[in-house]
């Protein structure tokens, strides 16, 4: 892992550079390095993967973490902050540069590497709702039921030596028959939805869709249940609570950036301001 330091003024920053966004685009990678050196003091590290990441993160000290990179990034310094219980006196930045920005941008993160890296130095701290399950889990944006999983998550771009050693173990293994697996398509689904312990839908009634969304403040989540429609239309049924429990067979959720499951029953429970997150102010 490399590590430049850069002095300035004011503030001081811990810069945590994903590979990703270093492979993707570099040019808007070198614009933020300078763009935030020139406001404040930084400690710019260029971790070479996970372990390199959780390490930079927690020896950051007094100084306030950046990461720059996609939605990937940023979901891996909430999770680690989240499971070191250091979240709620932790600040965070993040410029996002890579392939996937949808979170980061929803989350209110400006478009644009100069913009990003401005509101780092010239934004507020706001604080975020959040939603975490009961395996630990972490979600900031939205949670979708059923996912989509047909295609292959995208291998991390950082990593091409995957697949490399990918291909040689199964040049040196010999084959075994593979197992049919049906497809995995999107289709109805049969869940049982709880909001604050009341079923919202109980498993009698197919549903095309569920989505979970943690409010902008308040400690509520926003809760929708698009049953299956025959004919004319079904309308959604809405909901707003502290928790959520989805019991039903095995299913599999999209949360923010990456897909889980299967799984027969979770539970998110929303962490009222639980995410310090600096954004340009209002």
């Amino acid at each position: 892992m490399a590590e430049v330091a850069t002095s300035a003024t004011s503030d001081h920053l811990l810069v945590v550079i994903d590979p990703v966004a270093r492979q993707t685009d570099g040019e808007s990678v070198r614009i933020v390095k300078d763009v935030l050196s020139a406001g404040a003091a930084t400690k710019v590290c260029l971790p070479d993967g996970p372990e390199e990441f959780a390490r930079a993160l927690a020896r950051r000290g007094s100084r306030r973490p950046v990461v720059v990179g996609d939605d990937r990034a940023l979901m891996r310094a909430v999770v680690l902050l989240h499971r070191q219980r250091e979240l709620a006196e932790c600040v965070l930045s993040v410029v996002p540069v890579g392939p996937v920005l949808g979170l980061a941008h929803a989350l209110g993160v400006p478009t644009g590497a100069v913009a990003a890296a401005r509101a780092v130095l010239d934004g507020a701290e706001q604080r975020l709702d959040m939603l975490v399950d009961d395996s630990d889990g972490v979600v900031l944006g939205a949670l979708r039921i059923p996912a989509l999983v047909a295609r292959e998550e995208p291998v991390d771009a950082a990593r091409p030596w995957l697949r490399t050693c990918q291909s040689l173990v199964r040049t040196l293994v010999p084959a075994r028959p593979a197992r049919e697996t049906p497809p995995a398509l999107p289709g109805p689904s049969r869940l049982r939805v709880e909001v604050d312990g009341v079923t919202l839908v109980d498993l009698d009634q197919p549903l095309e869709a569920v989505s979970v969304t943690p409010g902008s403040g308040g400690g509520l989540a926003s809760v929708e249940v698009r049953p299956l429609s025959v004919g004319a239309e079904a309308s959604p049924l809405l909901a707003t609570g502290r928790t959520v429990t989805v019991t039903g067979a095995d299913f599999r959720y999209r949360a923010d950036a990456g897909v889980a499951g299967p799984v027969r029953r979770r539970t998110w429970t929303v962490r009222e301001g639980a995410l310090g997150l600096v954004l340009p102010g209002r």
